[in-house]
């Protein structure tokens, strides 16, 4: 079974930057489109950016030109990079597929985002 182990939260000033990893036990990146999810309290999980196993990515609008998706087959690992952060980017950080697969949430990566 595969699991996927998000990391690199933490607590940031506004403007600052972080730099999430999502590494999986096994290799499942080159078959798959990823994506980066957020959850901030009381609100819906919500798509944040996905990369396709070609590296075409795509962003959901409130982080477009601050974040960045990449990943390395190689290492079976997916990044975030999230510069110029904002209070509203308070939230849990999860990786999967995308569409996600239920089997594959792991426990995310928390981000706050002081003001």
């Amino acid at each position: 079974q595969v699991q996927l182990v998000e990391s690199g939260g933490g607590l940031v000033q506004s403007g600052g930057s972080l730099r999430l990893s999502c590494a999986a036990s096994r290799s499942i990146f080159p078959f798959f489109t990823m994506g980066w999810y957020r959850q901030a309290p009381g609100k819906r999980r919500e798509l944040v950016a996905a990369i396709t196993s070609g590296g075409s990515t795509n962003y959901t609008d409130s982080v477009k030109e601050r974040f960045t998706i990449s990943r390395d087959n190689s290492k079976n690992t997916v990044y975030l990079q999230m510069n110029s952060l904002k209070p509203e980017g308070t939230a849990v950080y999860y990786c999967n597929t995308n569409p996600p697969s239920f089997a594959f949430w792991g426990q995310g990566t928390q981000v706050t985002v002081s003001s």
